[in-house]
């Protein structure tokens, strides 16, 4: 029969050993080969922030020009983020494109490309043009930004109304929706 002689030095070499192996292990994270970027604002990997802000509220005084009126004014949204691949900012609004003052409507332009508007018809632009957009009830892409900005982002949107004589007097509204959305890979 053999005999195992175990030795005081075997013991503390297995234990410093299992120890080792047990309690140093570091953990390690993968990421799809060829994705990512490395040496940006954010670490990779990290998660990211994206935050809005908007300028105040759009208010215009109308200039008369004969039987016209006419005016535009604007303000700026702000979007802060780190997100190293960018953002896109969006707008629509909620339900309708008319703005109202009662009974009285002034239509969204029906423009599709930037142009001149219409008789009774709003729209806006983000290169502070005379040329308009009509505003829709989906949201539409204004902005598609690269990068991260962690200081900030500034859009200027303006609008701009053209009206004749026969719309009411007083102040007309409609509600706008800015969205900001982090771009994926």
């Amino acid at each position: 029969m053999k005999t195992l002689v175990v030795k005081k030095s075997h013991l503390f070499v297995s234990a410093l050993t299992f120890v080792s192996c047990f309690f140093m292990q570091l953990p390690v994270h993968a990421s799809p080969f060829g994705q990512g970027l490395f040496g940006a604002d954010a670490p990779f990997g990290s998660l990211t922030s994206l935050a809005i802000s908007l300028g105040g509220n759009v208010s215009m005084s109308l200039t008369q020009a004969g039987s016209d009126f006419s005016g535009s004014s604007s303000h700026v949204i702000t979007v802060t983020s780190n997100d190293v691949v960018g953002y896109r900012l969006y707008a629509y609004c909620n339900s309708s494109t008319d703005m109202t003052n009662g009974s009285h409507t002034i239509a969204a332009s029906a423009n599709g490309s930037p142009s001149s508007l219409a008789m009774n018809t709003w729209g806006y632009n983000t290169d502070s043009s005379s040329n308009y957009l009509g505003m829709l009830t989906t949201p539409s892409l204004i902005k598609d930004a690269n990068g991260p900005y962690t200081s900030g982002d500034n859009t200027t949107v303006k609008y701009g109304v053209l009206a004749d004589i026969t719309k009411g007097s007083g102040d007309y509204t409609v509600g706008v929706v800015y969205t900001a959305a982090a771009k994926n890979l």
